[in-house]
């Protein structure tokens, strides 16, 4: 008993800092003598991918997810599914992460979206924005004129403001916020100008 107050009388006269001080210079001095045990113990950062590996993946990921829908290129043989090749990596992760999470409703994406995670958002959208996208037609010929003076001007007495002002004159998007409109479907276009509509 005598023991134990002596020795708790002791620690209370050391200060904390001594006491780290100590220990630090132990564990120094112990993996100084054993160089594997340091190395084992060191916090590693791990490898950030190059870009031929994000491509690599993203190809891989799309192969697997995306191709039936959107392509083997990105560019969508069906006019009811969007062209993606192209399209402003930002915009793709971005909207992914929407479809996962359920703000940006479509039951199909929501479906093959569930599973990515971040870094496969990322990897997709990285490959689709290295792919080059197709030119689009007008299946409408006549429609082509009226089409591009709203794109470019907008309605003014229906308070529509003009596309170009968002998608660009030349319709490559803003990357973070908006996509690609260059070469779209119109099928596709016509059908989410409708859903924006309608809410």
């Amino acid at each position: 008993m005598k023991h134990a107050r002596n020795f708790a009388s002791i620690l209370s006269a050391v200060s904390t800092a001594s006491l780290i001080s100590l220990a630090t210079m132990f564990a120094a001095t112990a993996f100084a003598a054993d160089p594997a045990a340091a190395a084992t113990t060191a916090v590693t950062k791990p490898a950030v991918p190059t870009r031929a590996e994000v491509l690599a993946r993203g190809q891989q990921i799309a192969g697997a997810v995306c191709i039936a829908c959107h392509g083997s290129d990105g560019n969508s043989p069906l006019p009811a599914n969007p062209m993606l090749a192209g399209q402003p990596q930002q915009y793709v992760a971005s909207q992914l992460a929407l479809f996962k999470s359920g703000k940006r409703k479509n039951a199909v994406m929501q479906g093959m979206a569930a599973a990515l995670s971040d870094a496969d958002m990322k990897n997709i959208a990285y490959w689709l924005t290295a792919k080059k996208a197709k030119p689009g037609f007008a299946k409408d010929k006549e429609l082509v004129a009226l089409g591009e003076r709203i794109y470019r001007g907008g309605v003014a007495d229906r308070q529509i403001a003009a596309c170009a002002g968002c998608h660009s004159p030349t319709g490559a998007g803003i990357p973070s916020q908006y996509p690609r409109l260059s070469g779209q479907h119109a099928d596709y276009t016509a059908a989410q100008l409708t859903a924006f509509r309608d809410g």
